[in-house]
């Protein structure tokens, strides 16, 4: 991320994290095992203390209740298998063949089976002329393993970018970026199929008006999700360009950087860097299923997963924490941002 917005989140990072967990309404960390059809997934935390920077997050497709990640930078060629169910690391892959990577930034599994890595932050304000994205086959058995990652070499169209969102399309398997700067910020779409021996030129085809630190497509491929640090939209996927249609809740989080949905495609997991870092269930509104996932929850008797509407559940809990905490939060930042000032005041009056 940039310089200055690295000092103004750390900054609010530091008053959230000074702040008691329940003040801000702190939902307790639930130990039963994610459901990814039809019943409720639930919140966790990652145990793993390697993982401080978790960056990027990805649902197994052949695993469920596992999630991929990996750290921000600095860490090496790392990708991280995390079963929900006790927020433990259950494989650790380590990729060859790529050399060092430089700043991670993004994880998603495409529909051929392959989790991608997308090496694709740029601390330099967008000054890198390449970046790269990496891809390996989902391990059959969930253990620390090996593999030899294919390496693609990206470069975007009108220049260089700063970028930590990367999405595989669930259905055409289409590789697309989104840069994060909100004042040009864009979506680009790779080529057809990536090619491992070229350089895979990635074309604008839309602004997006977000501050985006990472996205994902729902399972079915119609809805695309964008997160930034204190801001999400839902955008209806139209074969390339997006529209936007709601913004769902989205949890109060110390460095807000990742978002999946799970594989029912009914609730959104946001994750967050930090050590023993939570990834946070918040179910989504009926009005903001996609097509697929609304479907799943009429199969499945309502929102509750029991035949009701508005279960209590871990990821309820978040979505309290959502609605209520962000206008805590906005109050605690005007007060600190004054704070701020005031101290400016009295010391630039005092030279």
């Amino acid at each position: 991320m940039g310089s200055l917005a690295r000092v103004v989140t750390c900054t609010v990072a530091a008053v959230l994290t000074a702040l008691p967990a329940a003040s801000l309404g702190a939902a307790p960390v639930a130990s039963a095992h994610a459901a990814e059809f039809g019943g409720r997934a639930s919140s966790f935390t990652i145990e793993d203390e390697r993982i401080t920077e978790s960056s990027g997050l990805a649902a197994s497709r052949a695993h469920p209740g596992v999630y991929w990640t990996h750290n921000d930078s600095d860490d090496g060629p790392y990708v991280y298998a995390v079963d929900s169910a006790t927020g433990r690391t259950v494989a650790t892959v380590t990729l060859r063949g790529i050399g060092d990577p430089r700043d991670v930034e993004a994880v998603s599994v495409g529909p051929d089976g392959r989790v991608y890595v997308a090496d694709i932050g740029d601390n330099m304000g967008g000054t890198w002329p390449k970046v790269w994205i990496y891809a390996f086959p989902e391990p059959k058995r969930l253990a620390d393993t090996t593999v030899t990652a294919t390496q693609y070499t990206v470069q975007y169209d009108g220049g260089p970018r700063d970028a930590e969102a990367m999405m595989v399309h669930p259905k055409t398997g289409r590789v697309y970026i989104v840069s994060k700067e909100k004042q040009d910020a864009g979506l680009y779409a790779g080529p057809a199929k990536l090619s491992a021996t070229g350089t895979n030129r990635f074309t604008r085809v839309t602004d997006v008006d977000l501050w985006v630190t990472d996205g994902a497509f729902s399972p079915d491929g119609e809805h695309l999700v964008l997160r930034g640090y204190f801001e999400v939209g839902l955008y209806a996927w139209r074969g390339g360009r997006i529209e936007h249609i709601g913004e769902p809740r989205m949890p109060i989080q110390q460095q807000g950087e990742a978002v999946t949905y799970t594989l029912d495609g009914g609730t959104l997991m946001y994750g967050t860097e930090g050590e023993h870092s939570r990834v946070a269930a918040v179910r989504l509104d009926d009005d903001l299923l996609s097509p697929q996932a609304r479907l799943e929850r009429e199969r499945s008797g309502g929102e509750d997963g029991k035949g009701g509407r508005g279960g209590k559940d871990s990821a309820g809990d978040d979505a309290k924490e959502a609605d209520s905490g962000n206008y805590y939060v906005a109050g605690v930042l005007i007060v600190v941002c004054t704070a701020i000032g005031m101290a400016a005041r009295r010391l630039l009056g005092r030279k």
